[in-house]
Protein backbone atom coordinates (compact mmCIF):
# COMPACT_ATOMS: atom_id res chain seq x y z
CA UNK A 1 0.00 0.00 0.00
CA UNK A 2 1.50 3.26 -0.56
CA UNK A 3 0.25 6.35 1.30
CA UNK A 4 1.42 10.30 0.57
CA UNK A 5 0.82 12.28 4.23
CA UNK A 6 0.02 15.83 3.35
CA UNK A 7 0.13 18.36 6.08
CA UNK A 8 1.97 21.75 6.73
CA UNK A 9 3.43 20.79 10.17
CA UNK A 10 5.54 18.65 10.04
CA UNK A 11 4.85 16.96 13.71
CA UNK A 12 1.50 15.82 12.72
CA UNK A 13 3.22 14.02 9.33
CA UNK A 14 5.75 12.45 11.68
CA UNK A 15 2.75 11.41 14.53
CA UNK A 16 0.95 9.80 11.58
CA UNK A 17 3.94 8.05 9.68
CA UNK A 18 4.83 6.70 13.16
CA UNK A 19 1.48 4.97 13.25
CA UNK A 20 1.04 3.89 9.43
CA UNK A 21 4.50 2.20 9.76
CA UNK A 22 2.79 0.11 11.76
CA UNK A 23 0.58 -1.47 8.89
CA UNK A 24 2.57 -4.08 7.50
CA UNK A 25 0.80 -4.30 4.30
CA UNK A 26 2.06 -0.31 3.51
CA UNK A 27 5.11 -0.20 1.16
CA UNK A 28 5.85 3.51 0.87
CA UNK A 29 5.15 6.77 2.70
CA UNK A 30 5.65 9.96 1.43
CA UNK A 31 4.62 13.58 2.37
CA UNK A 32 3.83 16.85 1.13
CA UNK A 33 3.83 19.83 3.06
CA UNK A 34 1.38 22.27 1.13
CA UNK A 35 -1.48 22.29 -1.18
CA UNK A 36 0.29 22.77 -4.51
CA UNK A 37 2.63 20.02 -3.71
CA UNK A 38 -0.03 17.71 -2.72
CA UNK A 39 -2.14 17.80 -5.68
CA UNK A 40 1.16 17.64 -7.59
CA UNK A 41 1.67 14.49 -6.10
CA UNK A 42 -1.51 13.04 -6.15
CA UNK A 43 -1.74 13.51 -10.32
CA UNK A 44 1.29 12.14 -10.67
CA UNK A 45 1.77 8.96 -8.24
CA UNK A 46 -1.04 6.36 -7.95
CA UNK A 47 -1.15 6.32 -4.34
CA UNK A 48 -3.77 3.75 -2.60
CA UNK A 49 -4.31 6.68 -0.19
CA UNK A 50 -3.65 9.84 0.50
CA UNK A 51 -4.30 11.26 4.41
CA UNK A 52 -4.50 15.28 4.42
CA UNK A 53 -5.42 18.05 6.11
CA UNK A 54 -8.43 20.60 5.57
CA UNK A 55 -6.06 24.11 6.01
CA UNK A 56 -2.66 23.87 3.85
CA UNK A 57 -1.07 26.49 2.30
CA UNK A 58 -1.10 27.78 -1.39
CA UNK A 59 -4.67 25.50 -1.88
CA UNK A 60 -7.20 24.23 0.87
CA UNK A 61 -8.02 20.34 1.05
CA UNK A 62 -11.06 20.99 -0.02
CA UNK A 63 -9.86 22.70 -3.05
CA UNK A 64 -7.96 19.64 -3.45
CA UNK A 65 -10.46 17.40 -3.61
CA UNK A 66 -13.20 19.61 -5.58
CA UNK A 67 -10.38 19.83 -8.28
CA UNK A 68 -9.65 15.72 -8.04
CA UNK A 69 -13.08 15.34 -8.63
CA UNK A 70 -13.58 17.68 -11.71
CA UNK A 71 -10.54 15.43 -13.07
CA UNK A 72 -12.62 12.54 -12.52
CA UNK A 73 -9.48 11.04 -10.41
CA UNK A 74 -10.07 7.72 -8.28
CA UNK A 75 -7.75 8.93 -5.54
CA UNK A 76 -8.81 7.70 -2.38
CA UNK A 77 -8.52 10.67 0.75
CA UNK A 78 -9.04 10.29 4.07
CA UNK A 79 -9.27 13.86 5.67
CA UNK A 80 -7.53 14.46 9.16
CA UNK A 81 -8.51 17.58 10.74
CA UNK A 82 -7.95 19.71 13.75
CA UNK A 83 -11.69 21.06 12.51
CA UNK A 84 -15.15 19.35 14.27
CA UNK A 85 -15.93 16.33 12.03
CA UNK A 86 -19.52 18.46 11.83
CA UNK A 87 -18.57 21.13 10.48
CA UNK A 88 -16.67 19.80 7.35
CA UNK A 89 -17.22 15.97 7.16
CA UNK A 90 -20.15 16.55 4.74
CA UNK A 91 -18.98 18.84 2.37
CA UNK A 92 -15.90 16.47 2.11
CA UNK A 93 -17.63 13.51 1.26
CA UNK A 94 -19.87 15.19 -1.31
CA UNK A 95 -16.47 16.13 -2.69
CA UNK A 96 -15.51 12.41 -3.05
CA UNK A 97 -13.72 12.34 0.02
CA UNK A 98 -13.43 8.61 1.69
CA UNK A 99 -13.21 8.99 5.20
CA UNK A 100 -13.10 12.55 7.69
CA UNK A 101 -11.02 12.13 11.06
CA UNK A 102 -10.62 14.98 13.96
CA UNK A 103 -7.03 14.75 14.64
CA UNK A 104 -7.97 15.23 18.27
CA UNK A 105 -9.45 11.54 17.83
CA UNK A 106 -7.05 9.87 15.14
CA UNK A 107 -4.63 8.11 17.22
CA UNK A 108 -7.20 6.15 18.67
CA UNK A 109 -9.15 5.57 14.74
CA UNK A 110 -6.53 6.27 12.35
CA UNK A 111 -5.38 2.03 11.32
CA UNK A 112 -9.00 1.32 11.05
CA UNK A 113 -10.12 3.93 9.19
CA UNK A 114 -7.15 3.42 6.75
CA UNK A 115 -7.57 -0.40 6.69
CA UNK A 116 -11.25 0.43 5.68
CA UNK A 117 -10.41 3.24 3.45
CA UNK A 118 -7.75 0.66 1.26
CA UNK A 119 -10.25 -2.39 1.12
CA UNK A 120 -12.62 0.23 -1.17
CA UNK A 121 -15.12 1.18 2.05
CA UNK A 122 -15.16 4.68 3.76
CA UNK A 123 -15.08 6.00 7.26
CA UNK A 124 -17.20 7.70 9.16
CA UNK A 125 -16.80 7.67 12.58
CA UNK A 126 -19.67 6.75 15.25
CA UNK A 127 -20.05 10.34 16.67
CA UNK A 128 -20.22 11.44 13.27
CA UNK A 129 -23.31 9.31 11.97
CA UNK A 130 -24.82 10.53 15.64
CA UNK A 131 -24.78 14.47 14.63
CA UNK A 132 -25.59 13.75 11.31
CA UNK A 133 -28.76 11.77 12.19
CA UNK A 134 -30.18 13.52 15.11
CA UNK A 135 -28.91 17.15 14.12
CA UNK A 136 -32.00 19.67 13.44
CA UNK A 137 -30.88 20.96 10.30
CA UNK A 138 -33.79 23.66 10.34
CA UNK A 139 -32.69 24.59 13.64
CA UNK A 140 -29.42 24.98 13.35
CA UNK A 141 -27.94 28.41 12.14
CA UNK A 142 -25.22 27.85 9.50
CA UNK A 143 -21.93 29.25 9.08
CA UNK A 144 -22.42 31.71 5.40
CA UNK A 145 -20.03 30.00 3.52
CA UNK A 146 -22.29 26.48 4.32
CA UNK A 147 -24.79 28.07 2.29
CA UNK A 148 -22.66 27.98 -0.88
CA UNK A 149 -22.53 25.16 -3.34
CA UNK A 150 -19.74 23.54 -3.86
CA UNK A 151 -18.25 25.37 -6.73
CA UNK A 152 -19.36 28.51 -5.14
CA UNK A 153 -17.21 27.41 -2.42
CA UNK A 154 -14.22 26.75 -4.19
CA UNK A 155 -14.41 30.19 -6.40
CA UNK A 156 -14.92 31.94 -3.07
CA UNK A 157 -11.37 30.53 -1.45
CA UNK A 158 -9.93 31.40 -4.64
CA UNK A 159 -11.42 34.71 -4.75
CA UNK A 160 -9.72 35.07 -1.01
CA UNK A 161 -6.62 33.96 -1.89
CA UNK A 162 -6.81 37.28 -3.99
CA UNK A 163 -6.91 35.47 -7.54
CA UNK A 164 -8.46 37.58 -10.42
CA UNK A 165 -11.70 36.60 -12.40
CA UNK A 166 -9.86 35.78 -15.63
CA UNK A 167 -6.86 33.33 -12.92
CA UNK A 168 -9.82 31.49 -11.38
CA UNK A 169 -11.54 30.82 -14.99
CA UNK A 170 -8.34 29.62 -16.33
CA UNK A 171 -7.43 27.59 -13.18
CA UNK A 172 -10.91 25.97 -13.07
CA UNK A 173 -11.77 25.39 -16.87
CA UNK A 174 -14.60 27.60 -16.69
CA UNK A 175 -15.57 31.22 -19.07
CA UNK A 176 -14.95 34.85 -17.44
CA UNK A 177 -18.28 35.44 -17.42
CA UNK A 178 -19.23 32.65 -14.94
CA UNK A 179 -17.12 33.47 -12.96
CA UNK A 180 -18.21 36.79 -12.66
CA UNK A 181 -21.62 35.11 -11.43
CA UNK A 182 -20.50 32.76 -9.11
CA UNK A 183 -18.70 35.68 -7.27
CA UNK A 184 -22.16 38.06 -7.40
CA UNK A 185 -24.05 34.85 -6.08
CA UNK A 186 -21.36 34.88 -3.22
CA UNK A 187 -21.16 38.20 -2.27
CA UNK A 188 -25.35 38.03 -2.07
CA UNK A 189 -25.33 35.07 0.25
CA UNK A 190 -22.61 35.84 2.32
CA UNK A 191 -24.03 39.34 2.98
CA UNK A 192 -20.08 41.09 1.53
CA UNK A 193 -18.97 44.01 -1.12
CA UNK A 194 -15.28 43.42 -2.05
CA UNK A 195 -13.20 40.55 -2.33
CA UNK A 196 -11.03 41.60 1.20
CA UNK A 197 -14.27 40.85 2.77
CA UNK A 198 -13.90 37.22 1.60
CA UNK A 199 -9.99 37.12 2.72
CA UNK A 200 -10.97 38.57 6.00
CA UNK A 201 -13.81 36.00 7.06
CA UNK A 202 -11.64 32.31 5.19
CA UNK A 203 -8.72 33.93 7.17
CA UNK A 204 -10.92 34.45 10.30
CA UNK A 205 -12.84 30.73 10.22
CA UNK A 206 -9.57 29.12 8.98
CA UNK A 207 -10.44 28.30 5.35
CA UNK A 208 -7.45 29.28 3.79
CA UNK A 209 -3.88 29.85 4.86
CA UNK A 210 -1.90 32.77 3.09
Amino acid sequence: MQILIADDHAIVREGVKQIVKTLPEVTLIDEASDGAETYSKIVNTLYDLVIMDISMPGMSGLEILQKIKDKNLHTRILILSFYPQEQYAVRAFKLGASGYLSKDSAYEELTNAIRKIASGGKYVSSCLVEKILFSDSKNEKKAPHELLSERELQVMLLLARGRSVMEIAGEISISDKTVSTYRTRIMEKMDMKKNADLTMYAIKNNLIEL
